[in-house]
Order: C-alpha cells, then structure tokens, then sequence
C-alpha cells in the first residue's frame, strides 16, 4: 500500500554518505550474504522447518514405514535387495547379543533413507506443479483440460492435513526475467506519458543500456537467484524500507479500519478487551501453523513468510539504516493512554486471559487519575522523526530509560486507548470519516508508537483502527490477521447486554505497571522537535473516504469483467478529469506465489485505457465505440496483471538491476532516469481473504471498510478500495492539503461520476442508482438518527450500537 512513496524515495537514500560505505562492498559477497540470510532465517524456525521439509509426509510415516520393513524382514523378505545386509556389514560388531540391534538400527538407517528419498522425489514433483503458471493465462471462469490435470495432481502431492508453512520448501523460486522483456515492458508502459521527443530520448538510453551493460547486471542476478531464496525481496526491504531516513509516519505507515456503520460495543475497554484477546488467539493459532495456508483462486498456494513477524516485532531505528527486531514470544502489551505509558501482562498461570479480565486491565487505566510526566505525554512523537535522529536521541534513551523503553519494544503489539471518539456520525457523515481515517493514519502525531509491527486503536466509543508498520510485511498479511480479529471479538467472543465483555472480572490480577521514563533535558528538546515536525506532517494530510453504494463487485462480475481492472480503468477516467493530463500509476500486487515473494508494480496507465478515456471526453464516440475500448483497456490491464503475479513484471526487476549497479558503481543513465520517475497516482485493492467469517449476505454492515496510505507524491494522490459484500465499494483518497493540484474530495467526486459513466455503458445508457437513500440507525437503546446514502444490513448477529 504505502511502498509506492517509499519506492519513490529509496535512491536518495542511496547517496547518503553512509549508505555509499555500505555499497563499497563487493557485488559477489552481498550476494553471498543474501544467501547466507536466507539460510539463517530457514534455521531459526528448525521445528517448523521440520514439520514443513517432511510435508506431505509426517514424523509418523517414517515409524509407519519402518515397522513395515521389520514386519517384511520378520517374515523373511527383503524390501532392501540386499541394502539393509550391506549397511548391517558397515556397522561396528557390538559382539553376539548385538546382533539383532545390528539389523535394527541397518532397518531404520534403510528406512530414513528411503523415506527422505520418497519426500525428495514428492518435494520435486510439487515444485515443478507449483511452476505451472498456464492457468493465470485462462478466461475467468474456464479451466482447460491442462489445469484441470495440474490441479488434481496438485492436490494428490499436497497430501491431506496442510498447514501454515507446509508448502514453502516447495515454492518455486522468483525468476528473473529477461531484460530485453523488461525494458520493452518499460518503454511500452511510458509511452502514453511522454512526448515524442522525450520518448526517443528515453528509447535511446535503454538501447545503450542494453548495449552496454543490461547484460553484466543480468549476470549478477541470475547468480543470486540460484544462491539467494529471492532475488529482490531482502534488497527491497533494505533498500526501500530500513535504508529510508523519513518519518515512518504518513510516508510507510497504512491503516485498517473497523466496521463501517456498525460498533458492537460503546465500552472503550469491553472492545479493547475482546479485540487484543482476539488478537492474542491469532498469535496462538500462527505459532502452532494451525491457520491455513492462503490459497490463490482456491488451488494455488502463496508464500506465508511474513506471517512470522506479525506479532513481537519492532523496526529499530539506526543512524545509516533500521533492522528489524523480532522477539519468538511477548507476554504482556503496551498501552498508551493520555500521555502515560503502561504495561499490561496478557497471560497468567493458567494461560491466556480471558476478554474480560483484559477488559478490567484496560478499565483500570481508563480510571487512573494519575497526570503524565513532562514530556512523557509527546515522547512517542520520536517514533514519527527522521529514522537519523530518532536513532541518535534511542540511544540515550536507551541508557536513561532502558526498562520503559524494553517493555515498549518488546511488547507483542502496542495498544492506543484514545481520548476522542472516531467513526461515521449522523452529524456529517462525510467529515466524521475524513477524521477517522486521518487519526488513524497519523493520529496526533505523539500517540501512537510507529515503530512497533502494529498499533491497537481503540476509540472513547469503542471504534477500532490499525495503524502498521510497513517494512515487516505487506497488506494482505496485516489484513488477514484484522479480518479474524474483528469477526472473532464480535461473533465468537462477543458481548453481555450491558457492552461489556463475557465472563467474569478477576479482581485479583496485578494492577498494570505503570512505565516511568527519566528524560535529560536534551531528549526534551528533541521531543519538542519531533512533535512539531510530526504535526505539521499531520496536518497536511487530506483524507477523504466514501462508500460507493450505487454497484459493486456483483454487477461488475454480470458484465463478465475483471473487478480490479474495472476499478483501474475507471480511475484513469477520474484522475484525467482532475488533471487534465495521464500520469505514471502505481498498482500494488503480489508475487507470492513464490518462496519469500512480496511486491510488484503493475503499471495501470496504459495506451489502451488512455484511448478509452480520450473517447469518453470525446462526445463524437458512440456508445458501443467507447465499450468496445474499455473492454481492451480492462483486458490489457488483466495481462499486465498476471504478468506481474507470475514474476514478469517491470519495477521489481528494473530495482534489483539499479541495485548491482550502484554496488558495481557502474552508472546507467537509463536506470537513473527509470528511479527518478514519480507515480503522481499510487493505487491499492484491499482484499478480503476470509470471507467464511462475515455473512455479507444476511449482515453487510459486518465487513471490514478496509483502510488506506499516504500519497507517494507532493502532488499526487494515494487510492485504495475494498469491495464491501457484493454491492458497495468503499474508496480511501489521501493527498497533501500543500498541493494546489490536488483535492481528495475532488477527486473521489470525480472516482464516482466516472464508476457511474463506465457502468452506463453496460445499462443502456442509464446511470446506477443507489441502493439505498438512508440509513436509519438500529434501536439498540441509544439515540437515533439517520445517514443518507448509506446502506445498511437488517439486522445485527450480536447486540449492537451503531456509529
């Protein structure tokens, strides 16, 4: 979501002194040691390796194996051919009465091998299953005879019990396109942004650049390709996230929201209590692999790597560049509250607490009268500073505080309990979103702790949000873990009829420990500093979030249509009408379907998309013309996109090649002028994986709304939708309220009339109308109201109050 900005702003980050230290070293040793990282990394979760490097077999099958080679020998049959005899021959003579053992440990020593082979062979055959990408190529809808016999033998060697890490040995690897493919790709993806005269100019440094050096480059990454698990993703995350010295805040951070119309609860520390309980199951259920592996259209696995960072995990700031620090096991949260830091213990004894003794910890600190220390209420406001000097001021922290500052870091995530309600308000629905998403994303600017893998948002009405840190994982990954929290704390766990959480409270527990942290006076300045840098951050950002309610993904899909691409070829029509020019966008997917794959870009402004859109501002087209264009535009957009997903894509390749370069110092100008573009349009879907947990059908109102980033670009624009059920589409616009070229109103104005000029080209020329006019709010015993335009559901599975 938010890696468009910082893909823009990691080359600066090149040309710092420190960074170019760093890149003095030798091509053929950073490649050894991506390598070495990615088998350290394979070590450091030897059980799950285990468990994963014997699928689709288990521990048992060997016993299983190994008592039928006894059971054959006992009857005087050799399976072996006469092995098991050679290898007895090999094994020291232990004398008379040792002899039967002989031929035990020979049967077992036979059987271990055998069964390894048998699981080489089946970790072979997946492998190469698992490299079949014909079936992205398909219509949506049809499957051929070809994938039809890859899926059955997909499911034959995938055995029947799969969990969370089971199919990552079997992964392919990312491969690394063909440079001239890329760079054709490339040209073919500017051409409609750029003059004829800038074109040439541009197709003759990537003529020279293949000349010249493409094949060096491309040398180098073939390399690390057959050493490292990924060619690009350790260098991504290096060099885009952990190598960037802004401010986390706004330019890497991305948020989730809650349920849109809907609160299960108004008690601030009832929601809190359930939703880090829910959270805390997510956790036990990731450490035991017992969540199911995510599986592309139903059949083909993804990569699950970056689920092991989700909980425990903390971006550490340095001078020159952040690591990340990942902790196998945190027992306690921390908690912001009014300027005060506590520590709350999540598990006792017996095990996990239970929601509502959470809920009485949380209530606890809510009841606290106790006033903040000087400086103590802004100090998280360091978290949003420069990475440079929010390390340099860590340092001294660490030595003054070390203890506060441990129980921060090593928490499993970090909780936000706000002073100030958030949510839609019958009042002005409209600005009450706006507000919502922007105290989310950027809060006010000393309230949330940007460095930890995530922040638990929890608002004085009991609304809930996810602020996360960006360089630990992507989107899906955060958004899967949300998806379970909310309809775990709301359908499973769920509430009394007073909005408090269920069970009993346990008056016993310890209070929460309070966290004090002795300040010299120079962090004081430095906490001032990032405070005022962290607000005027905040407040030049404009958010601005709208349900669509007019049609969704249902009437997309009856037009036969892809519903991302419709989307995309829609917000070129909106982004033209705004700008009155076509500029570079930045569409986020995933290349998962390899081991340890994260990101590529798919390049949504095309040539087929701008001829549509210059046929819709053309009133001399006819109707059937101007469909007959977007439907090339949505199948162009389509091919790029299964291009990218399958590892041939541009962006990343075009990375990982500047990357050699600048470790060879080698200049390319082509490469340089590739990394200087900027994508004036970063756009996002927000996917929802499980939708087994919500009945959209029934209860609507009870999906995630999904959430949104900062723009990539001083004068561009950051947009992500999440297709809410089957009949809304809830769109999340930011930009920077310093632009004069930008207005996040205007264009979600704009994102609406051209959905609704593109769906009248599928209804005869008649514009969609709402699905409905108002929204009245459920008696639930507080006060009423309506919204307009909004859709709700008809009822509610557990006691609700709305807004």
């Amino acid at each position: 979501m938010a890696e468009a900005h910082q893909a823009v702003g990691f080359r600066p980050s090149l040309t710092s002194d420190g960074a170019e230290v760093e890149l003095s070293a030798p091509v053929l040793q950073e490649i050894y040691l991506s390598g070495l990282r990615s088998w350290k990394r394979h070590l450091s979760r030897f059980w799950n390796d285990f468990l994963t490097g014997v699928f689709p077999a288990s521990p048992l099958s060997w016993l299983f194996l190994f008592s039928a080679i006894q059971l054959a020998w006992f009857l005087q049959l050799d399976p072996s051919l006469g092995l098991m005899e050679k290898i007895k021959e090999l094994l020291p003579d232990w004398g008379g009465q040792h002899h039967r053992l002989r031929g035990v440990l020979a049967a077992a020593l036979f059987a271990s091998c055998l069964w390894g082979a048998l699981i080489f062979t089946l970790h072979v055959a997946l492998r190469l299953l698992l490299s079949y990408h014909g079936w992205l190529l398909e219509p949506h809808g049809a499957m051929s005879s070809p994938t039809k016999t890859w899926l059955a033998l997909v499911r034959i060697f995938s055995g029947r019990k799969t969990m969370l890490f089971s199919y990552q040995r079997s992964l392919p690897r990312q491969p690394v396109p063909s440079v001239q493919d890329t760079v054709r790709k490339y040209l073919e993806s500017v051409r409609p942004i750029l003059s004829d005269e800038d074109f040439d100019w541009t197709s003759a440094l990537a003529q020279e650049f293949l000349r010249l050096q493409a094949s060096l480059l491309q040398w180098y990454l073939q390399l690390k390709s057959w050493w490292a698990s990924n060619y690009v993703s350790d260098w991504w995350e290096e060099f885009v996230y952990l190598r960037s010295r802004r401010s986390l805040m706004v330019n890497s951070n991305y948020y989730m929201m809650d349920f849109l119309y809907v609160t299960p609860t108004p008690v601030q520390a009832a929601r809190a209590g359930n939703a880090v309980h829910a959270l805390l199951l997510y956790r036990h259920r990731l450490n035991r692999q017992e969540i199911l592996p995510t599986l592309l259209m139903g059949m083909r696995p993804l990569c699950s790597a970056q689920y092991e960072k989700i909980f425990n995990t903390t971006r550490i700031p340095g001078v020159q560049k952040d690591h990340i620090r990942h902790l196998r096991d945190s027992r306690h949260v921390a908690v912001f509250h009014r300027g005060r830091f506590f520590r709350v213990g999540t598990h006792s004894q017996s095990g996990l607490l239970s929601p509502r003794a959470l809920e009485q910890q949380f209530q606890r600190i809510l009841d606290d009268p106790s006033p903040a220390c000087p400086q103590e209420e802004h100090l998280a406001a360091l978290t949003a500073a420069p990475r440079d000097v929010w390390a340099q001021v860590r340092s001294s922290l660490k030595i003054q505080a070390k203890d506060a500052l441990e129980a921060v870091e090593g928490a499993a995530f970090f909780v936000s309990l706000d002073s100030e309600p958030a949510g839609l308000t019958r009042e002005d629905p409209a600005a009450s979103l706006d507000a919502y998403a922007r105290a989310l994303l950027a809060g006010r600017g000393h309230d949330r702790w940007f460095d930890k893998s995530f922040n638990l948002i929890v608002f004085s009405n009991g609304k809930l949000g996810l602020s996360v840190e960006h360089s630990w994982a992507d989107c899906p990954i955060s958004g899967h873990m949300w998806e379970f929290t909310l309809a775990t704390e709301c359908f499973q766990l769920g509430y009394s009829a007073d909005g408090h959480c269920k069970g009993h409270p346990e008056p016993l527990l310890p209070q929460p420990q309070r966290l004090h942290w002795d300040l010299p006076e120079k962090i004081r300045l430095s906490i001032s500093l990032a405070l005022r840098g962290a607000k005027t951050l905040s407040g030049n950002i404009d958010c601005h979030v709208f349900p669509f309610s007019h049609f969704g993904k249902s009437f997309i899909k009856r037009c036969h249509l892809s519903s991302d691409s419709f989307i995309q070829v829609a917000l070129q029509l909106a982004h033209f009408r705004d700008r009155g020019e076509f500029c570079l966008t930045y569409e986020s997917t995933m290349t998962r379907l390899f081991l340890e794959g994260r990101t590529e870009t798919v390049r949504s402004c095309t040539r087929e998309a701008c001829n549509f859109v210059r046929a819709m501002e053309d009133k001399e087209k006819t109707e059937p013309q101007r469909r007959a264009l977007f439907r090339l535009a949505v199948e162009k957009h389509q091919a790029l996109l299964k291009a990218a997903m399958s590892g041939q894509g541009v962006d990343r390749h075009l990375f990982a090649l500047y990357i050699v370069s600048q470790f060879l110092h080698l200049r390319s100008p082509f490469l340089d002028q590739v990394h200087s573009e900027q994508w004036q349009l970063a756009t996002s879907q927000i996917p929802v994986q499980q939708i087994h947990l919500f009945d959209v059908h029934n209860y609507p109102d009870y999906v995630s709304s999904g959430g949104g980033f900062g723009p990539a670009d001083d004068h561009g624009y950051g947009v992500s939708y999440i297709f809410m059920g089957d009949d809304t589409i809830t769109f999340h616009i930011s930009s920077k309220k310093s632009s004069t070229k930008t207005d996040s109103h205007r264009l979600g104005q704009h994102i609406e009339d051209a959905l609704l000029d593109v769906a009248s080209l599928f209804q005869e020329g008649q514009r969609p109308k709402p699905r409905c006019r108002g929204l009245q709010e459920e008696d639930s015993g507080h006060k009423g109201g309506s919204l307009p335009c909004h859709r709700r559901g008809s009822g509610a599975p557990t006691k609700s109050t709305n807004f």
